[in-house]
């Protein structure tokens, strides 16, 4: 091999991201865990939607069980989640809007799938804040599963697709 050879192979092996083994075990249940903690934070309490395409794959959609396809790729929900953000702020058409997701403990599941990535079940309620009552009111339940794809060169999962399903009211 030329010396040129050998420079350019130096140089690309140096600059080449490594790919990461996907984690297994609790290591997998910790990062899934996380990163759902994270994408419903920014949906729900923080309202951030520039959370969103760090945790998400550009395809990414949500399957919901009263929508049917509620969103088609990223940017689409990114978008959403702006002008819902937007109407909650002083002024908007919603404005002091707050509600709130919390797992039901005990109803995850994580299973990998190969080394491609993960599946995450679960079981979750919403709450909506009651300010005439300064109070959190139960208003509904769902489950969920999440399809998380593992990023070899990033070191992480990203969320590629979400069904929404057995949407129901708030028990009494």
């Amino acid at each position: 091999m030329s010396v040129t050879a050998l420079t350019l192979a130096a140089a690309l092996a140096t600059t080449a991201p490594a790919a990461a083994a996907m984690p297994q075990g609790e290591a997998l249940t910790r990062q899934i865990a996380e990163n759902d903690t994270r994408l419903f934070r920014a949906v729900f309490e923080g309202c951030d939607p520039r959370a969103l395409p760090d945790l998400l794959t550009p395809g990414y959609r949500m399957i919901h069980d009263k929508d049917g396809l509620a969103i088609a790729d990223r940017a689409a929900f990114v978008a959403s989640m702006e002008r819902q953000c937007a109407a909650r702020a002083p002024g908007g058409d919603n404005a002091g809007y707050r509600n709130r997701r919390q797992l039901v403990p005990g109803s995850r599941t994580i299973r990998p799938m190969g080394d491609w990535g993960a599946l995450e079940e679960a079981s979750h309620i919403f709450f909506e804040w009651n300010a005439k009552e300064s109070r959190w009111d139960m208003v509904g339940g769902a489950r969920y599963m999440h399809v998380w794809q593992w990023m070899p060169t990033e070191a992480r999962f990203r969320l590629s697709e979400s069904l929404s399903y057995d949407h129901g009211a708030a028990a009494p």
